[in-house]
């Protein structure tokens, strides 16, 4: 890669670097003892070193210590881990001698500093590698002029560079003259087999932290004058604050002050309208304590009077408003290739089936919290967010202040799965704080995030497909969803460009109840509806169930639709070592397997589910995961994200439900929201596709494809096709046939 201006500055440069690179740099914290004689001495205090600013990501100290912040949030998805990983490779450094520190919010020096869609190692890939050679060849270049060779002439490793006389510098050695040096022009990367860390299994960096519950998550952080906040939320979708009575709450222990906020969140949603799905319209009753039981506690004695502002509704509306959205004619149609109605016309034969799911709660383990304090200074943000940006920048908008006033501080995240993309606590406290001008902690309960939450939206699909002469002619797939509809690009998913009358239409309907993203949105439950369907109609047509994909997939042309997502031959390539190792159609008698393939997050999976019955009931005994996610940067990390999803997708699509009446969600916590455990836990196996394609997402894909996987495997062990989740729901559908007994 070569810049443009040669006294580009060095910030500048791996700005414009993050660009290229598709808009995010996510860095981190070496410390990098360059010389073995560091490498033995006792560990470093990094607080008394001198750290010369060698640009925007990397700095370097004159004993060799090493530091590279990372701005993006660390939602248990490895990106605080992967990312410096890949630093470390351009970079030449000892992976066994990285640290790794948490970045704040800077709009000046970094971009898309998100935490959402799968997207943190393909963004930052090729920037990142970027950041780390730049360094590298600007740290040769200074020992070199020092010895007067060419750079050509000298070589890297773990930080110590060797002329061809065998004379050494360390990193720390030369540190001084090359952070003088202009940013160089021509940047040479590394090739994959020359890799000695991507690739390589890497431990999470928290690991010791996390296992020792040292502070790293929001709930951790606190500061001396810290005051605890608890806040009264309306108890149903639709409700509004009328009165209160806080007496007996103002003479409990430990209470300082209850009072109402509000009116300055319904002034930034009149200002931007985009979030009004993700907080009420109500005014609620803060309570300010000395400690988080005390304000949680005299909430509870709070007397409150609401009223109904709008409908409070309940799962029986949505159920027949979804069904009447998909039986009428208002729809958005996202894709239309070829005619739809008239090859439905010319078919032979017509398989029709509708697919229902219900709202789910994000369920994340640590609730939802934020610190803040607002001083006519500055504002202080501090807590575990998924979009710190955007968050600063509503705060901002609310509190009528400069966006450079506002200060934010992400800390590691106790569970995100999309809730923490919406920054409603963060806003809640910074309302807080600039009434109380008090450093306040606002932390929820479990029951409030679960009454009060940001819900994934409850789906119902129609799939209709029509053959002729034994192929598929018409595909034609409906969407009926609350509040918003899939997003732009799953309409050109699989199997867009296979079928030549293909169709994708979407119908919503707006609801006071709050949604948003749930984990791999839309696919989540697509996935699951698509792959029955396939395996449905495999069956109509009389023909093998595999080979109905691939001889879709040969069909596809991406290289004549730019439209089209995915990759025909990788996805080809995942389902042909999915059934050589799942050991496809040669289980014993007693085992029933699923299969499914799926493309989304720009990686293609391909998962097979093994079934069993026992005491008369089918059960999930083995996933078989085959993924293509390209350049596998940590294999660890990256198996933990699989399985991780995987055993989600099983979960929620067997177990995962929130129904609602009269407004109010009819879980509250785990006591009546059910999830999956640990011995319910099937195996999970998963093989990655070796290649040379750049990374993709692993934070979501593998979730998608495993409720059809079961779905299919149940099929097989029962003969009942399921179209509704939870599978659960329906344990008449999950028993073993009984068999007739002869003689």
């Amino acid at each position: 890669m070569s810049t443009n201006n040669k006294n580009l500055s060095r910030r500048a440069f791996l700005r414009n670097s993050s660009l290229a690179g598709g808009g995010m740099l996510i860095g981190f914290n070496l410390f990098q003892a360059c010389k073995p004689k560091v490498i033995s001495e006792p560990a470093i205090d990094l607080a008394s070193l001198d750290y010369k600013d060698f640009n925007a990501f990397i700095k370097i100290a004159d004993n060799g210590a090493v530091t590279i912040f990372s701005p993006n949030p660390e939602v248990g998805q490895g990106v605080k881990t992967s990312m410096p990983m890949i630093v470390a490779e351009e970079l030449d450094v000892a992976w066994k001698n990285v640290h790794v520190e948490q970045g704040i919010l800077d709009t000046e020096n970094y971009t898309r500093q998100v935490a959402g869609g799968s997207q943190s190692i393909r963004f930052g890939w090729d920037a990142l590698r970027q950041t780390g050679a730049a360094a590298k060849q600007m740290l040769v270049s200074a020992a070199a002029a020092r010895w007067g060779v060419d750079p050509s002439e000298c070589t890297v490793s773990e930080g110590v560079i060797t002329n061809a006389a065998g004379e050494t510098l360390g990193y720390g050695d030369v540190v001084n003259d090359a952070a003088q040096l202009e940013v160089p022009e021509d940047i040479k990367l590394k090739s994959p087999k020359d890799y000695k860390i991507i690739g390589k299994d890497a431990a999470n960096v928290d690991i010791d932290e996390i296992i020792t519950g040292k502070p790293l998550y929001g709930l951790d952080y606190k500061e001396e004058g810290m005051v605890y906040a608890a806040v009264v939320r309306p108890p149903a979708f639709g409700h509004k604050l009328v009165s209160y009575d806080a007496t007996e709450a103002k003479a409990m222990p430990g209470v300082m002050d209850v009072f109402t906020i509000g009116e300055k969140l319904r002034a930034l949603k009149e200002e931007v309208p985009r979030i009004t799905n993700i907080t009420s319209d109500s005014d609620k009753i803060v309570v300010i304590a000395g400690s988080t039981w005390e304000a949680l506690k005299a909430k509870e004695a709070i007397k409150v009077e609401w009223e109904e502002a709008s409908k409070a509704e309940s799962t029986a509306d949505h159920d027949k408003i979804l069904m009447d959205l998909l039986d009428g004619n208002k729809f958005e149609t996202q894709r239309a290739d070829g005619n739809v109605k008239k090859a439905f016309a010319e078919a032979d034969q017509i398989l029709e089936r509708t697919y229902e799911s219900p709202f789910l709660p994000h369920s994340c383990m640590e609730p939802m919290n934020f610190f803040a304090a607002v001083t006519d200074e500055k504002v202080r943000l501090i807590g575990p967010i998924q979009t710190p940006e955007g968050t600063a920048g509503f705060v901002a908008q609310m509190l009528g202040r400069d966006p450079k006033d506002i200060h934010l501080e992400m800390t590691r995240i106790g569970g995100g799965f999309g809730r923490r993309l919406y920054g409603d606590f963060a806003i809640e406290a910074a309302e807080i704080a600039d009434k109380v001008r008090k450093p306040v902690k606002l932390v929820f309960s479990k029951e409030d995030d679960m009454e009060d939450g940001i819900y994934r939206m409850a789906i119902k699909y129609r799939i209709k497909a029509g053959v002729k002469d034994g192929k598929v002619i018409a595909y034609h797939l409906k969407e009926a969803a609350v509040n918003s509809n899939m997003y732009g690009l799953i309409p050109n998913f699989f199997p867009a460009g296979a079928i030549e009358n293909y169709q994708v239409d979407t119908a919503s309907y707006n609801s006071n109840i709050t949604t948003g993203a749930w984990r791999a949105p839309y696919t989540n439950f697509l996935a699951y509806a698509e792959q029955s369907f396939f395996d449905e109609l495999a069956e109509m047509m009389e023909v093998d169930k595999i080979q109905l994909r691939l001889d879709l997939l040969d069909k596809v042309k991406p290289e004549e639709d730019e439209r089209i997502q995915y990759s025909p031959e990788r996805m080809k390539e995942v389902i042909r070592v999915a059934v050589e190792k799942s050991g496809w159609g040669k289980k014993p008698d007693n085992v029933y397997q699923g299969f499914v393939n799926y493309y989304c997050h720009n990686t293609h999976v391909a998962e097979v589910a093994d079934v069993e019955i026992e005491n008369g009931e089918a059960v999930v005994k083995k996933i078989t995961c085959v993924v293509d996610c390209g350049i596998v940067v940590n294999p660890l990390g990256a198996m933990n994200q699989i399985e991780g999803g995987v055993l989600d997708g099983v979960g929620h699509s067997m177990y995962g439900e929130l129904s609602f009446e009269n407004g109010r969600p009819t879980a509250t916590n785990y006591d009546k929201y059910r999830l999956l455990r640990m011995r319910e836990a099937p195996e999970v196996v998963t093989y990655f596709i070796e290649n040379e394609h750049s990374p993709t997402g692993l934070g979501e894909p593998t979730l998608p494809p495993a409720g059809g996987a079961i779905a299919n495997a149940f099929k097989a062990a029962t003969g009942n096709r399921l179209y509704k989740q939870p599978f659960a729901n329906t344990p008449e559908l999950l028993k073993a046939p009984v068999k007739e007994i002869i003689g």
